[in-house]
């Protein structure tokens, strides 16, 4: 997916506030089929990005996100295990809702600048995705799904990463308002 690809998604990428929001604008039904939600150890990106030691565990949410049931985004959301106790307890209690509902409902919630990220198309990430696009969905994830944003979002000093993979379909599609 070369600059037209990118520049096609540039307002999906840059659009602030609630993904889940703006997607359920485009159609009559927007779901959240919840991939899974377990403890991992850090992977190097979100230690870096949540500011976190060499060594521990996350809690790891992951997701499509479905508009009229086509699928339009996986995420993938981690936060430190501890903080599940804390600021960020009402994570495990989210089930099918959007991580929305607690991101921004709440003012003590502050979000990072979001971060535009091309994927490396063999890349682990890209390819951990995949995988669970093809379960999910009994389709294989679009070859041109490469683009992301990246964020984190802090509660009370513990931080929240958030990363959404776009799918070519919102391409053509304008994210409007909040």
């Amino acid at each position: 997916m070369g600059i037209a690809s990118r520049d096609s998604l540039r307002d999906w990428l840059r659009a602030p506030g609630s993904l889940s929001r703006r997607l359920a604008r485009l159609g009559q039904r927007f779901t959240v089929q919840v991939l899974r939600q377990r403890v991992v150890p850090f992977r190097a990106l979100e230690r870096a990005a949540l500011g976190l030691p060499p060594r521990g565990l996350t809690v790891v949410r992951e997701v499509i996100l479905r508009v009229d049931d086509a699928p339009m985004v996986w995420a993938r959301s981690a936060v430190h295990q501890r903080a599940t106790i804390g600021p960020w307890r009402a994570i495990k209690g989210l089930g099918s809702r959007p991580l929305a509902h607690l991101l921004y409902d709440d003012y003590r919630i502050h979000r990072s600048e979001l971060k535009p990220r091309r994927l490396a198309r063999h890349g682990h990430t890209r390819r951990h995705a995949a995988r669970q696009w093809l379960a999910a969905t009994g389709e294989a994830m679009p070859a041109q799904m490469l683009w992301s944003r990246n964020s984190v979002f802090d509660r009370c000093g513990a931080q929240l990463r958030v990363m959404e993979l776009f799918a070519p379909g919102l391409r053509g599609q304008r994210p409007g308002r909040r």
